[in-house]
């Protein structure tokens, strides 16, 4: 079987002189497992970079140490990143036996289209992103896919047996643990206190203007009644 492939060759650079290595371009790594004594290693770092890009997670690469012709199959077993730049910074390989099967954890990759998403506006909810599984090196996955077509109202939900599960892999996870749903959109209610409080406004308003008109021009005559009179009487 053919398989992605990397060349390393045996790092002697420690503590600070580590990131002298880096600067150069080359990658500080460490490789152990499958019967092997941890052995310090040191490889291109761009080189790296392109084949993880191209292998995915959990693939299976033929790892070649200089002074040592025989290729190792080796799984990226863990990748310390810059917290900022997002650079590699160090990369433990483990050596494995291809016959035998290891558990990992696997992201979910959903495919399909839901009917409650698309056509009654819900939000599809990951409950889970990954799932374990057990499988032998060759036939790990680096993901599982989950069809979101049965997802066609708020009620269903997606577990985990209906994944689609490739042949030589095992499902580790409970298969009723639920996977994914459609969450109803949320619908705002309309402000009524605060129509109420401009209603409120408005009526004081014109309370305090009918007042003030009043106030003015005094207290209307009432029908069938003379007005007062307002000048001075003249003296005979």
């Amino acid at each position: 079987m053919s398989r992605p492939t990397i060349s390393a060759r045996p790092r002697d650079a420690r503590g600070k002189a580590v990131a002298k290595l880096r600067r150069s371009g080359m990658l500080p790594g460490v490789v152990y497992g499958a019967g092997l004594e941890s052995q310090a290693i040191e490889f291109d770092a761009r080189e790296f970079e392109s084949l993880r890009r191209s292998a995915g997670r959990n693939a299976v690469l033929d790892l070649t140490v200089e002074g040592n012709g025989t290729a190792q199959p080796v799984l990226l077993h863990a990748i310390q990143e810059h917290p900022v730049t997002r650079l590699t910074l160090h990369v433990d390989l483990l050596a494995v036996n291809l016959q035998e099967e290891r558990t990992v954890d696997v992201k979910i990759v959903i495919t399909g289209e839901s009917e409650a998403v698309d056509r009654l506006g819900g939000v599809l909810l990951h409950l889970r992103d990954a799932v374990a599984i057990r499988a032998k090196p060759d036939d790990l996955p680096s993901g599982i896919e989950l069809d979101v077509t049965p997802l066609v109202d708020f009620d269903a939900v997606l577990h985990a047996s209906d994944l689609r599960i490739p042949a030589g892999v095992t499902l580790v996870t409970d298969p009723s643990e639920s996977i994914a749903r459609v969450q109803p959109p949320r619908i705002e209610e309309e402000p009524v206190v605060a129509a109420e409080e401009a209603e409120e406004a408005e009526g004081e308003e014109a309370e305090a203007a009918a007042e003030a008109a009043s106030g003015e021009g005094g207290q209307p005559a009432a029908e069938g009644e003379a007005a007062p009179e307002t000048g001075t009487e003249e003296s005979a």
